[in-house]
């Protein structure tokens, strides 16, 4: 079967999300709240979730790889999570309280055990504002105005970042001095050049390029697995590292997709790598809107408030200019802080076996292309992989999937939706702990009959 055969007989399965769609898009643009969530044509509307499934319009169940990208590490409606939410309600009352609780530091504390280059932390509502306060606080530390971020990374959905993260090469210049590319409307010519783009996994060239300009760049931001799935070197981490300290330049690790599941401790764990700056989010809030901003404490210390608030009403005279603005309503959400501690308690018993398990995952999907004439790669380490149909033997930056079947990886992806498999056609691949070895038995037996169906 080809790709549009495959989609179109996703569609006649799917006719209730299919109808929802439709009455969707008369009151949101494109008939969805986020454009990650649209896959052609038209995305899977969901109702409900267990353990490791999700149950559609129509009454059909998936394993889900998506896990909502990421943060869903213990599954759908984790028993000890939901009976924390309850707990905490029923014996504190209210859901949120405007005010400073014990929890934040109760919390914070937990975060540094694993995270010991977290010396004090903020709390966000999301992994994009705290990536977004990174670049801020980076600037107000160094007194330069400039960031740096590498070809094929993301990190939210605002200006400074939404650049060269799915860049057409064809357009993006040298290998070695990537040119920055917008990956949306509406952001201005000034913007695009205080971003500098790098190349991953090029010690030698990131080396020319930030010493180049070491008095304009704040800060280097990285996810450490490009995508979540394609990891740096051991090498050229430990040697960002040494170059960012050398030329005066924090280095920000964006751990939001790679927090608690590269390792406990996240990719700096892995690497034995301790950034500047670390943004946390998704896994840490059991599914909730969450996010971490820390880091080496005299960075942090300019966020202390020093006298009045710069909304305080009457107050003409501040000292705002001074210190390093951060505020937010429902930093620290009461509710979600203690579901997330429950979240890391659980996972510290079963992270390993979820590991186990991936490993599994990963050999039989590479066996099933194998048996099927199709070499693949399953770039990852921990939790997440990817499934890349190629001839090459490694990939390590953006550039090395441009030769790569994405229209088979799709086509495979299509035909998986009708055997009871959930992952957005192309996307990586989210474990948790309730994907068990009999889960993994089906996921294979539905790439077997998703091969044969092709």
């Amino acid at each position: 079967m080809n790709l549009d055969s495959l989609k179109a007989e996703y569609a006649k399965h799917n006719p209730k999300s299919k109808a929802a769609f439709e009455a969707a898009k008369k009151y949101l643009p494109g008939g969805i709240t986020a454009n990650v969530k649209f896959f052609d044509p038209f995305p899977l509307f969901m109702k409900g979730g267990h353990g490791a499934w999700l149950v559609d319009e129509d009454g059909h169940e998936y394993v889900d790889y998506v896990l909502s990208y990421g943060p869903l590490i213990l599954g759908h409606g984790r028993k000890e999570v939901l009976d924390a939410m309850h707990s905490f309600l029923e014996e504190h009352g209210a859901m949120l309280y405007g005010t400073p609780h014990v929890g934040e530091a109760d919390f914070a504390k937990t975060i540094q055990k694993y995270y010991p280059s977290i010396e004090e932390l903020r709390y966000t509502n999301s992994g994009t504002e705290a990536t977004l306060l990174t670049i801020r606080t980076a600037a107000a530390y160094t007194g330069k105005y400039k960031i740096a971020k590498f070809e094929g990374h993301y990190h939210g959905g605002y200006n400074d970042v939404l650049i060269s993260v799915h860049p057409d090469v064809a357009k993006a210049g040298d290998i070695k001095h990537p040119i920055g590319l917008p990956e949306s409307k509406g952001i201005s010519p000034e913007e695009m050049e205080n971003t500098i783009i790098l190349p991953f996994n090029d010690l030698d060239a990131c080396a020319e390029i930030l010493t180049q300009r070491k008095d304009e760049i704040s800060g280097v931001i990285m996810e450490p697995m490009l995508g979540g799935t394609i990891p740096a070197t051991k090498a050229f981490m430990q040697g960002i590292r040494k170059l960012t300290q050398e030329l005066g330049i924090l280095m920000i690790m964006d751990e939001v997709k790679t927090g608690f599941r590269i390792t406990m401790g996240g990719a700096q764990g892995y690497y034995q790598v301790k950034p500047d700056l670390t943004a946390l989010g998704k896994v840490i809030g059991a599914g909730m809107p969450v996010g971490i901003m820390g880091g080496r404490r005299d960075i942090l210390e300019m966020a202390a408030p020093q006298g009045s608030d710069i909304l305080d009403s009457g107050n003409h005279s501040t000292n705002a200019a001074d210190i390093l603005y951060h505020s937010g309503t429902y930093n620290g959400h009461p509710m979600i802080l203690h579901a997330g501690l429950t979240t890391i308690q659980v996972l510290e018993k079963e992270f390993d076996g979820m590991i186990e398990r991936t490993e599994r995952l990963k050999k039989g999907i590479r066996d099933i292309y194998a048996k099927n004439g199709y070499h693949v790669l399953t770039p990852g380490i921990g939790s997440m992989f990817n499934i890349v149909v190629t001839d090459k033997e490694e990939i390590l930056t953006y550039r090395d999937l441009a030769g790569a079947d994405s229209e088979m990886r799709k086509k495979v992806d299509y035909a998986l939706l009708t055997e009871g498999v959930y992952n957005k056609p192309g996307n990586r691949y989210n474990m948790c702990t309730a994907h068990t070895d009999d889960i993994i038995d089906f996921t294979l037996d539905a790439y077997e009959k998703a091969f044969a169906k092709l």
